[in-house]
């Protein structure tokens, strides 16, 4: 190597040794945090607030339910759950009957309302051509935006009077005749009751359920689906053993949030229920519930004991929502705790 080369090398080597002092030189030099070591803490303990609010809240409102109803729990003990009774004028008070109209008309919601809100999504997600998909959605959304008493209106101006002249005479005439089911539809057709205010409920729920599963049904990968396609699967099969599978958790917590608003629905209810303090085992009488209860009898209570049965009403209300509420949570641990074993 001549000496001319030799002094471009090093000169070569001088400048590559050079250029990270001279990198780092123009680095920027991060700057110290100042003025903000409280914002952290601050942040975390407003969140935390809030979080503990929210059970204050639940709390508080339990403690004045249980005040408030404290001298019919006095006087009828446990009871007022299994009497029948409502007898403003002797003082003589049982939730049986609101109770069972709670529960019946929320389950009559629930069977109509959750297969045809899951074939209303699984069409939404898995069949219908792009055209129809955004205004059949847009019309599901303005269902749910509707007032309850526009709902409870139209029940009991249209639908009832319908209900009564078609479907509850041909009921009685055909499913009233069948050995133990025909006792759930005998009596005479009066359009309101608690199978009008079943199925009243199911409309309103439908559109609530139906935008939750769509939504979680669209979360599936598309390629486990195609993948499923792929192998030779129908679209049934693709839905049972790949779409529900993988949002089972969603469906559940949108049948659990229909649930909820079936069973504190006031307005509707009070409608068509035919607000009736009588028991009967057909679904066509006439009945009461404990919202439509709280709703037609809270503004005429005379007396403190009469108040306070309302009130334990609606205690017993606010515990049939909890108790719904744990049991669908004790639902997710379960089918949580049978993924965690399939792994």
């Amino acid at each position: 190597m001549s000496s001319s080369d030799h002094g471009i090398a090093l000169t070569m080597l001088d400048l590559d040794s050079r250029q990270p002092a001279a990198a780092a030189a123009r680095a920027p030099v991060p700057r110290p945090r100042r003025g903000l070591s409280w914002a952290d803490p601050a942040f975390r303990g407003l969140t935390k607030f809030f979080a503990f609010f929210v059970f204050s809240l639940l709390a508080a409102i339990l403690v004045s339910l249980v005040f408030g109803s404290w001298p019919a729990l006095k006087e009828f003990g446990p009871g007022f759950l299994f009497s029948s009774t409502w007898d403003p004028v002797k003082d003589r008070f049982g939730a049986l009957i609101p109770i069972y109209g709670t529960l019946i008309t929320s389950a009559i919601a629930m069977i109509i309302g959750v297969p045809v809100s899951f074939g209303i999504a699984i069409f939404l997600t898995e069949l219908s051509p792009p055209w129809l998909r955004r205004p059949l959605a847009t019309a599901i959304e303005l269902l749910a935006a509707i007032p309850s008493i526009i709902y409870g209106m139209w029940g009991l101006f249209v639908f009832a009077p319908w209900f009564m002249d078609h479907a509850q005479p041909f009921l009685i005439d055909t499913v009233g005749n069948v050995p133990l089911l025909g006792a759930l539809f005998q009596g005479p057709p009066m359009g309101i009751g608690m199978l009008t205010a079943g199925l009243i409920l199911a409309v309103m729920v439908i559109p609530y359920i139906t935008a939750v599963m769509r939504d979680v049904f669209e979360l599936t990968p598309p390629m486990l689906k195609e993948t499923a396609y792929g192998l030779g699967a129908t679209t049934w099969e693709v839905v049972w053993q790949v779409v529900l599978p993988y949002t089972k958790v969603g469906v559940v917590g949108g049948i659990m949030l229909g649930l909820g608003r079936a069973l504190g629905e006031t307005m509707a209810v009070t409608f068509v229920i035919g607000n009736a303090h009588h028991f009967s085992a057909s679904l066509l009488a006439p009945g009461n519930s404990i919202a439509s209860a709280l709703a037609n009898e809270f503004t005429e209570a005379v007396g403190d004991l009469y108040t306070s049965a309302l009130i334990e009403l609606g205690l017993i209300l606010f515990l049939i929502t909890s108790i719904v509420l744990a049991l669908s949570k004790l639902l997710l641990l379960r089918l949580a705790r049978g993924e965690g074993k399939q792994a």
